[in-house]
């Protein structure tokens, strides 16, 4: 982003960007105290920006991925019994509105949903969405996989319903797989979208909530900024 602060508090029209995305989780009522994942660099400088809302933090030590980012909360709320789902937000994504959090959270469709974002082509501001992971389905509609843009081939990379990230896991599901990622891949990171390959490999159905491409869209780069502030 070309900035000093982290990526979550570059400001977006004079706010910084998780901000937006605070103010739609609390309006969506689905959770009084979210968990956010942080560095340890960034825990103080997001915590002063986030002191206004009721919040607690969980410190990634290593960026070892998102995959891992999600790791980290398991001992905080893995004996918390009145917790049966877990919903996965990322601070780059301003636009997303509390009614797609709340009907994302009631959802009750087994181990795992996604929320996808199905575009007609990557032209025009469309193009943000291009280096996204894609949603691979079998003949019969049924999600299989999905395939970050580094990792992906050519024929997937012409697939243009996209993935924005968003997950909604049953956290007895989620706690007793996500160990089993693994960090085989370009990045060597740990992908927490590999959970979706290993929901279909365990004949685990995914379930997905289609969300439109402006509330999807989220924020990588100066220039992915600009266009924001003017879909904004």
């Amino acid at each position: 982003m070309n900035s000093e602060l982290p990526k979550v508090l570059v400001p977006l029209k004079g706010r910084p960007m998780i901000k937006y995305l605070m103010d739609e989780v609390v309006a969506s009522g689905v959770d009084p105290c979210p968990l956010i994942v942080v560095s340890p660099d960034n825990q103080k400088i997001i915590g002063d920006a986030l002191k206004d809302y009721s919040v607690e933090y969980v410190v990634q030590e290593k960026s070892l991925g998102t995959g891992h980012a999600v790791s980290c909360v398991r001992e905080m709320l893995n004996n918390q019994e009145n917790i049966k789902n877990i919903v996965v937000l990322y601070g780059d994504h301003p636009f997303l509105k509390s009614d797609s959090i709340k009907k994302f959270a009631a959802i009750n469709s087994g181990a795992l949903t996604i929320m996808p974002t199905l575009l007609p082509d990557f032209d025009d501001w469309r193009h943000n969405f291009y280096h996204w992971g894609r949603i691979v389905r079998k003949e019969n509609g049924i999600v299989e996989k999905i395939v970050e843009f580094k990792d992906a081939n050519d024929q997937e990379k012409t697939i243009t319903e996209v993935n924005p990230g968003f997950m909604r896991f049953n956290k007895e599901w989620l706690f007793q797989n996500i160990s089993k990622l693994s960090d085989n891949n370009m990045a060597k990171e740990y992908y927490l979208t590999d959970m979706v390959k290993m929901a279909f490999d365990g004949n685990q159905e995914v379930g997905t909530i289609n969300i439109g491409s402006h509330e999807a869209m989220g924020i990588n780069s100066p220039e992915e900024l600009r266009i924001a502030e003017n879909l904004l």
